[in-house]
């Protein structure tokens, strides 16, 4: 029986069929550029999602507390401070919270650092992300009295 010449492969064709090393190196020094070129600039706009984040996050306690301080006649005070969003203090008789489902922590897994009355806002609150590096004081301190 005759095989059809549309079926035969010719010993040529047999021995292209596989990437030679060669090539290999090559997409894998083509992928290392570009991964050189790339995630630097991906790993610096995570950075600043973190901070947008954190302004989102100030922004959504801000409107929390006005909305307490709108019940209340003032905003949080004492030790408690943000937990009064959450739950309800003794002393409190127009509160119709919670104001938040949960207190967030900032995106670096630090507290919000919350003070009544604020030295920033002498006749509001002070509301602060302490940033990347967790220390409070510091340039990269993201508050409601400075937004970026």
């Amino acid at each position: 029986m005759k095989i059809p010449i549309a079926n035969r492969q010719s010993p040529i064709a047999n021995s292209r069929r596989a990437f030679t090393l060669v090539e290999m190196l090559l997409v894998v020094t083509i992928i290392g550029i570009l991964a050189a070129l790339v995630v630097p600039k991906i790993m610096g706009r995570s950075e600043q999602a973190r901070i947008t984040a954190a302004h989102a996050d100030i922004s959504g306690i801000k409107t929390a507390l006005d909305a307490f301080e709108v019940d209340n006649g003032y905003y949080p005070k004492g030790n408690n401070g943000l937990g009064d969003l959450v739950a309800a203090p003794r002393d409190v008789k127009n509160w119709h919270g919670p104001y938040l489902d949960k207190i967030p922590s900032d995106p670096w897994g630090n507290n919000y650092i919350y003070s009544y009355p604020g030295k920033h806002n002498a006749s509001s609150y002070d509301l602060l992300s302490v940033g990347p590096d967790g220390k409070e004081g510091t340039e990269d301190d993201i508050g409601n009295w400075a937004t970026k």
